[in-house]
């Protein structure tokens, strides 16, 4: 079978890979879609990102969707040929943090297409797949592009659990890529009253009002574009920051009201923080990594029409394709969410 696999940055290539038959309590999956997410560019761009570095060859990957081609010993909750979200989490569920309830924080997690352990952890980007059952959430009722943006969505529902009750609240979004958008979706369902988002990048800003912002800011255009919120000590109660970058941050927290959250998901390394602002307006920082339980929510929220992820689906290319999609995913003022069709 055809897998995906980064050697070094701008060097990735389509090669062949051992299928694999499922054991007692797997399931074989034919890849359906998969979509190219923040990290994988990473990957692509510049062979990782911060201390996280590609030391071997890696299979990307891991916002899939996949049809179940067989069953292993003890799997009876799913069905062949049914359509379902692959969640590329898998804690071990017997380290300190497992057994505290803190899945996303396992000691010993195998995260698809990860190079942040040696050896890393092979990538979802593949024609077959073999999975724990548990991994697989129905998605019976959506489209496979839909079914594969389980993760990223899951990764904002998480993000929204930190940030406690969001009835209400007056939420600010920095950064419009996908995980930005999703924070926007994410935030109205659980009850936003208002929601103000800002980029760099005319299209990714009217993308957020098309999903539901109901104000956008240019950065570049309008590098004072939230100043009028700082008066008072601020107007919004809680900051999505979903760029990683130190100006987004720094001009979100002046605009926070006293004893507003920060959400911290961009990741783009270590940045300087604006620690007498954070201080005297008793701001909290909350960082928010991965999910666990949230998965299976996100793909019940699509399922029910709760949650419209189909307008940030920009980009769909075929397999042969597949660094198209990288270079897609690459251009913000072009597309959002490419995604890649293994069959």
């Amino acid at each position: 079978m055809k897998a995906i696999v980064i050697h070094a940055a701008r060097d990735l290539r389509i090669e062949e890979r051992d299928a694999g038959e499922p054991g007692p309590g797997e399931v074989r999956l034919r890849l359906a879609t998969g979509g190219v997410c923040g990290s994988d560019l990473h990957y692509y761009n510049h062979g990782g990102f911060g201390a996280v570095r590609l030391k071997e060859p890696m299979i990307l990957g891991h916002e899939v969707s996949a049809h179940v081609e067989a069953l292993g010993a003890g799997v009876s909750h799913l069905s062949l040929g049914q359509l379902v979200a692959v969640s590329p989490s898998r804690p071990c569920g017997a380290c300190r943090y497992c057994l505290e309830g803190l899945l996303n924080q396992c000691l010993a997690m195998r995260f698809y297409g990860s190079a942040m352990p040696f050896p890393h952890i092979q990538g979802a980007f593949r024609e077959v797949l073999v999975a724990d059952a548990a991994q697989c959430v129905p998605a019976d009722g959506l489209s496979p592009g839909e079914a594969a943006m389980a993760e990223p969505l899951a990764v904002t529902l998480h993000a929204t659990t930190r940030a406690g009750g969001m009835l209400g609240r007056r939420v600010l979004v920095t950064g419009c890529g996908p995980i930005g958008q999703l924070a926007i979706l994410a935030a109205r369902r659980a009850g936003a009253a208002e929601i103000v988002a800002t980029d760099l990048s005319d299209f990714t800003l009217a993308m957020a009002r098309r999903v539901g912002a109901d104000r956008t800011v240019n950065m570049a255009a309008e590098p004072d574009g939230l100043a009028g919120y700082s008066a008072n000590k601020g107007h919004f109660d809680v900051l999505y920051e979903c760029s990683g970058a130190a100006p987004a941050l720094a001009a979100g927290i002046a605009a926070l009201r006293p004893r507003g959250v920060i959400l911290q998901l961009g990741l783009g390394g270590d940045m300087t923080l604006p620690m007498m602002a954070i201080t005297a307006k008793e701001l909290e920082l909350r960082g928010s990594f991965r999910f666990h339980a949230e998965f299976a929510v996100g793909v019940e929220l699509m399922r029910a029409g709760l949650i419209d992820v189909k307008p940030l689906i920009t980009h769909t290319v075929p397999l042969r394709d597949a660094e198209t999609a990288f270079q897609l995913a690459s251009d913000r003022g072009q597309a959002m969410k490419a995604q890649i069709v293994f069959s």
